[in-house]
């Protein structure tokens, strides 16, 4: 690999050999050309693994990161001249990839680029700063936890990058101090008085904007790709012919696979083999298409019946989180309703979009506990907020408050309910939990299932998951005609039980089984297993309602 300190000397040697129309052209054909070779991307330093403060300034690295709100867009120098005052040597630089131009030594002429597009980005959570008096919110959307934060400035093709864009940047990095030196003084001349004009920016935003390098480094992408998701066992793009290989393979020994899978689940629930198969189902779901407003593909699973006050549920989302590569637990308590901020909204005082617990990455799994949900009154905000969670969950929608006006951001969200009775929630598919084997120690029982789990077969777990979401599925002419067919008799058999529903939730299911199966085209098989499936969960459910009354 070549050494980092010389990236930015390459860009500023192919700049500096005429400012032609196609340098900039030329430096991303160089480093896209560089990464391929003896698998080089491997070898570029991640800020989202390495801290800060181990990376040289002005290299080369990469970050995976979700967009989380993009600022205005701001100009620089593309090309600009110094003269040196004493020997009048005219000096050629350019301004691209770098935050501070070399502007102090005599006379500037120069030329103005088009605006380049700042993103804030980030990979983690909650960052405070002991140095910074008030403290720096880095604005992530979720508590608790710790993660870089990176200012993202995007030079081409901004418009392809939208807010929640989940990303992998190779970019420059920019720690200069001179940053946080020049934005305190321009903080502190802001109470100046000034043309307004020149003090378009509040002080707010200005500190919002203009974070200190230290704690937000700036990365200047030379190049940045879109993810098809985010698990690194799997290879970034599923197209190329070394990644078609790998599925291949993987799927030969899929059958094995998903035994274990089901088997594993099947323990964590308890012994409940049903639930374990619509949970194998639930976390390879995902939403393929919009039809107009109705997103196809959702399935939001309420799994019903689980232990009151029992850390069950908490070790039933740890179980998902170490197989999904994104998971977040929604303690769904009065305080948390009537006190957290779900829907992100639009601070125009700071200029940003303030965060909010539903600003995911998509297939993001929100495990919704409502087993901590007790008696208690809901305010203004806890009924928006369950109106959000409700939107979510039946439209893949969130909509954002701009005050004036809201604007929804479709999503992809896999949603899991856990709760005593129905959930208060809207869901596709509710399950009722029948456990096999009641633990005299439960927090013993569950810990031992994830140890006992060789780590081998842990990933080939997360491979399964995420590469069958990805896979395409149709369903032939000839099943399609097989499948009205036994609806309309279905139909005729129970026609007060058998609904449009029914049959938009066993074509899901059948979906689903088949993906799970590796099967990407639904056969006359798995049809039958999907209603068997249905008929077995319908049955539970009737039978709970006979013993309280209140199980639909």
């Amino acid at each position: 690999m070549y050494c980092t300190i010389a990236i930015l000397n390459a860009v500023c040697f192919l700049a500096q050999n005429g400012p032609s129309p196609d340098w900039e052209k030329k430096v991303t054909e160089y480093f896209t050309e560089k990464l391929k070779e003896n698998n080089a991307t491997n070898w570029v330093p991640s800020l989202n693994d390495v801290p800060l403060h181990y990376l040289k300034p002005n290299s080369l690295v990469k970050f995976r990161c979700m967009v989380q709100d993009m600022f205005d867009p701001e100009f620089y120098m593309g090309v600009y001249e110094t003269i040196d005052p004493n020997t009048k040597t005219r000096v050629l630089h350019f301004g691209k990839y770098r935050d501070v131009a070399e502007w102090n030594i005599g006379d500037i002429h120069g030329c103005g680029e088009p605006k380049r597009l700042e993103t804030e980005a980030s990979a983690g959570h909650q960052l405070i700063s002991p140095n910074c008096s008030p403290p720096l919110d880095l604005n992530f959307p979720l508590p608790g936890e710790k993660g870089p934060a990176c200012l993202v400035k995007v030079y081409e093709r901004w418009d392809s990058f939208k807010v929640n864009d989940t990303l992998e940047v190779y970019g420059i990095l920019s720690v200069d101090p001179v940053l946080s030196i020049v934005n305190n003084e321009e903080r502190e001349n802001s109470s100046s008085p000034l043309d307004p004009m020149e003090c378009m920016d509040t002080v707010e935003e200005q500190r919002v904007h203009s974070p200190p390098a230290s704690l937000v480094p700036r990365i200047h992408v030379i190049l940045a790709q879109k993810l098809q998701h985010i698990n690194p066992l799997l290879p970034a793009c599923l197209n190329e012919e070394e990644s078609k290989s790998f599925v291949s393979s993987f799927m030969m020994e899929l059958s094995p696979l998903r035994a274990e899978l089901l088997g594993f689940l099947t323990h964590a629930l308890l012994g409940d083999s049903l639930a374990a198969e619509y949970l194998i189902l639930h976390l390879i779901s995902t939403v393929y298409a919009r039809r107009d407003v109705l997103p196809l593909g959702k399935f939001t699973v309420n799994l019903s019946g689980c232990p009151r006050n029992s850390i069950f549920t908490e070790h039933i989302y740890r179980i998902i989180q170490q197989l999904v590569p994104a998971a977040y637990r929604l303690q769904m308590t009065i305080e948390n309703m009537n006190h957290s901020r779900f829907i992100p909204h639009k601070d125009y005082t700071a200029n940003r979009l303030v965060s909010g617990v539903l600003q995911l990455a998509s297939n993001t799994s929100l495990v919704i506990d409502e087993t901590l949900l007790e008696q208690g009154q809901l305010d203004t905000t806890g009924v928006h907020n369950v109106t959000a969670l409700g939107n979510l969950i039946t439209w893949q929608k969130v909509d954002y408050d701009f005050s004036y006006h809201q604007m929804e951001f479709p999503c992809n969200i896999n949603i899991l309910i856990t709760s005593e009775g129905r959930s208060l929630l809207p869901s596709d598919c509710q399950v009722h939990l029948q456990p096999q084997i009641i633990p005299p120690n439960m927090e013993e029982y569950m810990n031992s299932l994830l140890t006992a789990v060789l780590p081998s077969m842990l990933n080939k777990f997360r491979i399964f998951l995420s590469l069958l979401r990805l896979l395409d599925y149709s369903i032939s002419d000839e099943v399609t005609k097989a499948v009205e067919e036994d609806f309309v008799e279905m139909r005729k058999n129970d026609p007060e039980s058998i609904t449009a529903d029914d049959l938009h939730r066993t074509l899901l299911v059948a979906r689903f089984l088949s993906l799970s199966a590796g099967q990407t085209t639904l056969s006359r098989e798995r049809w039958l297993r999907a209603k068997q499936l249905e008929a077995l969960r319908k049955a539970r459910l009737q039978q709970q309602k006979c013993v309280n009354g209140n199980e639909l």
